[in-house]
This record gives structure tokens, sequence and C-alpha cells, in this order.
């Protein structure tokens, strides 16, 4: 069973871009000019740092929490 994640994006006015952040998975801080560009980092990223902090194995399958 996968564990729900909550990342949360928010655009910046000042810089124009999206800003997206996430408690659930630990180092994620990354930005995009467009919210459909920051959605296609999102889905790469998010699996990397999962993997890297150990919240998800090799095989792309979440652990449980």
């Amino acid at each position: 069973m996968s564990r729900e994640r909550i990342v949360n994006a928010e655009w910046d006015d000042d810089a124009g871009v999206w800003v997206a952040t996430s408690e659930d998975v630990p180092g994620l801080v990354t930005e995009s000019k467009t919210f459909e560009s920051l959605l296609k980092k999102l889905r790469s990223m998010v699996p990397e740092l999962l993997e890297l902090n150990h919240a998800m194995p090799k095989s792309g399958e979440a652990k449980n929490a």
C-alpha cells in the first residue's frame, strides 16, 4: 500500500515562478515558470528524493509507514 504525501505549490509573484515544497518529502524545494513544468520536475524529483531518504525501495513501491 502506498502512503499519501503532500506537496505544496505556491505562485511567487516577485520571482514569477511556481515554488514547490513538502514536509513529507525531505529535501524537496524546486521552482518553475509554469505549473506544467513544475509537475514534470516533481514527477522525477519526488521518487528520487524518497529513494535517497530510504522512504521508497528501489522497486518503486512506497514502504508502508
